[in-house]
């Protein structure tokens, strides 16, 4: 008897298809925009969530003098924050791209200034 696929073999499938598209061509879409939105005036408070939020901002930004982000983490947000994070994470994925390539410098110095003081220029 054949089983259809599992979710995670649909969801690298689906994956893997994306990755073969020409990903200059694909631009953020409104929700994956309105997520990162969310996420950076959440990093741009002062909580230990606003904190995860920023690690995973900023791993982005530059991963090896910002640092990691630890997976784990994710347990000590809210539902709605993770969910943003996860559109944010399959943005990422898809379009190949630096925040700072698509309009969010500022922001994410912003967010560099609030959380790595120590980096700044």
């Amino acid at each position: 008897m054949i089983m259809p696929p599992r979710q995670p073999d649909a969801v690298i499938a689906k994956a893997m298809l994306a990755a073969a598209v020409d990903h200059a061509s694909q631009p953020a879409t409104a929700e994956e925009l309105a997520a990162l939105d969310r996420l950076l005036a959440h990093a741009q408070r002062d909580s230990g969530q606003s904190r995860v939020v920023a690690d995973f901002l900023l791993a982005w930004w530059n991963s090896g003098s910002c640092g990691a982000f630890d997976l784990t983490s994710l347990w000590s947000l809210d539902t709605a924050i993770v969910a943003d994070m996860t559109v944010v994470f399959g943005l990422i994925g898809r379009v190949h791209r630096y925040p700072d390539s698509m309009g969010y410098e500022a922001e994410f110095k912003a967010v560099v200034r609030a959380w790595r003081p120590e980096l700044e220029d």
